[in-house]
């Protein structure tokens, strides 16, 4: 297995009288030519808008947008209209295919609003711009990765057009356990285990890995291998995966 940590301090940073950004990769401003990507993973933005800002409505194409409110709710309006307001334990998908614009805005007047916003590359272009919303069960995230987003619509998941796995998984201290990469199970897979990678994101808490040990908002790559184990430090330690083809 070969890992990288990227601590949370190492993150890109664009700061505005509304936006305060952080970026695990390239985005915007912030260029770091040994942060491009992992794979086709082409984004993962820490977002926090300020109460009643938010972005203008401005376009997409050929990506795949998935938001993760953290903290507040978001509201959501785009031109295939969908409008709708998104909050904690709910996700969002946008396949912005051929073309889409939309707008998000902090839906709170008086307190902030916190999400996540990652993109993947699509395994398909021109794709009809598709839209989808689900709140899931935190119950289902104790001790437990739930696939939240898949190429097959597994166990509920939310449908994305790539042969990429997001899972989201909330433990109690101590707790130990094996995530296998969900690829392995995908009968209609192009992409062998060798081509395929894991970038563990730590939303709260810490976590241990491979010897390892990463605090909040650290993260870490993990390819060639099939499976790792990990062991929560933390009472509530909450962990995002995003498993994704390398090339």
């Amino acid at each position: 297995m070969k890992t990288i940590i990227h601590k949370a301090s190492d993150r890109g940073q664009s700061k505005t009288d509304w936006l305060n950004s952080h970026h695990s990769f390239s985005f915007g401003e912030y260029h770091n030519p040994e942060k491009m990507s992992f794979g086709l993973l082409r984004v993962l933005n820490d977002d926090e808008i300020t109460p009643g800002s938010g972005f203008p409505t401005h376009p997409h194409a050929s990506m795949e947008i998935i938001t993760i409110p953290l903290e507040g709710s978001l509201a959501h309006k785009d031109s295939e209209g969908n409008e709708s307001t998104i909050g904690v334990g709910e996700i969002q998908i946008m396949s912005a295919g051929t073309g889409i614009s939309h707008s998000e805005f902090n839906a709170s007047g008086s307190k902030p609003g916190r999400f996540l916003q990652i993109w993947i590359e699509p395994q398909k272009q021109n794709l009809q711009p598709t839209y989808a919303q689900k709140e899931f069960d935190p119950e289902d995230l104790h001790n437990h990765f739930t696939t939240i987003c898949s190429p097959n619509r597994k166990h509920g998941s939310l449908l994305i057009h790539q042969e990429a796995w997001i899972c989201l998984g909330h433990f109690d201290q101590w707790y130990n356990l094996d995530y296998h990469f969900r690829g392995l199970e995908f009968s209609r897979t192009t992409t062998p285990n060798s081509t395929r990678g894991v970038y563990l994101f730590v939303l709260e808490g810490s976590v241990e890995i491979a010897g390892q040990n990463l605090g909040r908002r650290d993260a870490i790559e993990i390819t060639e291998d099939s499976k790792f184990n990990l062991t929560s430090l933390e009472p509530n330690t909450q962990l995002l995966i995003i498993e994704v083809p390398l090339q």
